[in-house]
């Protein structure tokens, strides 16, 4: 039997690769589950960004925490960087691969393991889709608030690595306040649970820390997500302007009077006409803008905020108000609004889009900036954001057939961060800064705080291997060499 093991690993042996890294990786996984083609490779070589001259190495496909832990720690024994993907629906270019790093694909990672429905807590794998989580525990009473547009592809382990938002996070706030625990394989191989199920988790707030980091400091491997009840009412309502900042002196009123919507949506007349090409939903196309409020809890509670809505919006010159008559009006509004961006196509084949903050009275300004650099450039936008928060996300249209145009498109994609800057805001709130925004964080961080923020980095990972080549400007991060890593000449064609 000893004679038989022995020819059996022999042939085993023959069939791994030849390249040293990837035969130790089939090792400690299966072959089938560790590409190494030029053409698996370049599939996972960028993400739903504009940004390209990503290269992906070895291509993995952990089903378990402990491959997880095994990939991390053949790369630390070959000194081979690293990055973690999840569905590859980010748009700043976090998940796009510099240096030929290892990527670990974690979308066989995707089971639901526990649902705790006394403490409201579930248990989840980082490859589980956002929307399906909450489809999962709607029979339950349940969902998981945050809900980005992309929810139906996006998973969970992605939304902790950007701090993932969504139109409903208005009220309730991002994916940092519903993860009370994540499971993380460190940079190492060692495996480690920062938070707790318990109110005051004791220690640092490293849950905290790695929530947000874009996949620097390690992998997620399980995470404790919130449950929020589903709202006992529920009351949407359609408000449309003759221009978008009307709309916008609305979003600022309605605040400013007390009243935070779980969701207030706004969308220029571009926008509006996209859709309703796309998937007729019921909005007007003879307008400047809308807003789309949703307001939910306490049937008394949500009369009292729908009425106070509308009456603030007749006093900034609405031009209709309507109300969701029942689920299907509702739900068709919504389906509208998150296919917004892939409506765009109607008008152009390619697009950027874009995300900054500025504080709630910047609104109307900024978008005029906005709208008057795009015209400048000979280029089309469209303006669908999060107004509740301030969120923007212009949409800049164009065609990467066109010679130049790309070069175009990401200066004023620069130029939208300087005015956001310049107003007041912030350079990202829900897509992360990833290759997109490295450059501008000098402008918001001092040279003190940027070097803080590598000492942590670095206090993750000593070595340095972790999706180098993102967040820190270059200069500041102690991860600048990987990314300048060359593989083997003859490894990676």
């Amino acid at each position: 039997m000893v004679i038989i093991n022995k020819i059996q690993q022999y042939f085993e042996n023959r069939k791994l690769s030849s390249n040293p890294l990837v035969a130790e990786l089939q090792r400690a996984l299966s072959r089938d589950r560790v590409l190494e083609e030029e053409e698996d490779r370049l599939l996972h070589s960028k993400d739903e960004s504009v940004f390209e001259g990503g290269l992906a190495g070895p291509v993995c496909f952990p089903r378990t925490t402990e491959e997880v832990q095994a990939i991390m720690r053949i790369a630390q024994l070959f000194e081979h960087p690293v990055i973690p993907r999840g569905a590859g629906s980010g748009l700043a270019g976090g998940a796009v691969p510099l240096g030929a790093p290892i990527v670990v694909a974690m979308t066989e990672m995707n089971k639901i393991n526990e649902v705790d429905i006394d403490n409201r807590i579930a248990w989840v794998e980082p490859g589980v889709i956002n929307f399906e989580l909450s489809e999962y525990l709607r029979p339950m009473g349940f969902h998981y608030a945050p809900d980005p547009s992309s929810q139906q592809i996006c998973t969970i382990g992605g939304n902790v690595a950007n701090n993932s938002g969504g139109p409903h996070c208005l009220a309730d706030g991002v994916t940092d306040s519903h993860v009370v625990a994540i499971e993380v394989v460190l940079p190492d191989g060692e495996l480690g649970q920062f938070g707790g199920i318990d109110s005051e988790p004791r220690g640092l707030d490293l849950r905290g820390a790695f929530i947000g980091s874009e996949g620097t400091l390690g992998i997620t491997t399980k995470i404790a997500v919130r449950l929020t009840p589903n709202p006992e009412e529920v009351q949407t309502i359609l408000i449309s302007f003759a221009t978008m900042r009307k709309a916008a002196e609305t979003v600022s009123a309605v605040i400013a009077n007390g009243i935070v919507p779980a969701a207030m949506e706004a969308m220029d007349q571009k926008t509006i006409e996209v859709i309703e090409k796309h998937i007729p939903a019921g909005y007007p196309t003879d307008v400047g803008a809308v807003l789309l409020v949703e307001v939910e809890g306490l049937p008394d509670g949500v009369e009292n905020d729908a009425l106070q809505i509308c009456e603030i919006a007749e006093a900034h010159e609405a031009l209709d108000i309507k109300l969701a008559q029942n689920s299907w009006q509702r739900e068709a509004l919504w389906k509208g609004r998150k296919s917004a961006f892939g409506a765009s196509t109607y008008l152009a084949p390619n697009y950027y889009l874009h995300d900054t903050v500025v504080p709630r009275s910047q609104l109307a300004n900024v978008l005029d900036k906005v709208n008057e650099l795009a015209a400048a450039n000979e280029l089309t936008v469209m303006n669908v954001f999060h107004a509740g928060d301030g969120n923007l996300h212009p949409l800049i249209l164009f065609d990467a057939e066109e010679e130049g145009t790309l070069e175009r498109v990401h200066a004023v994609g620069a130029e939208i961060v300087k005015i956001s800057l310049e107003a007041g805001g912030v350079l990202s709130g829900e897509h992360g800064i990833g290759i997109e925004k490295q450059e501008f964080m000098s402008e918001l961080f001092t040279d003190e705080d940027l070097r803080h923020q590598n000492k942590l980095r670095y206090a993750f990972d000593p070595q340095c291997r972790i999706n180098p080549g993102k967040i820190l400007p270059i200069g500041h991060s102690c991860a600048d060499i990987q990314t300048l890593h060359k593989p083997p000449e003859g490894i990676w064609v």
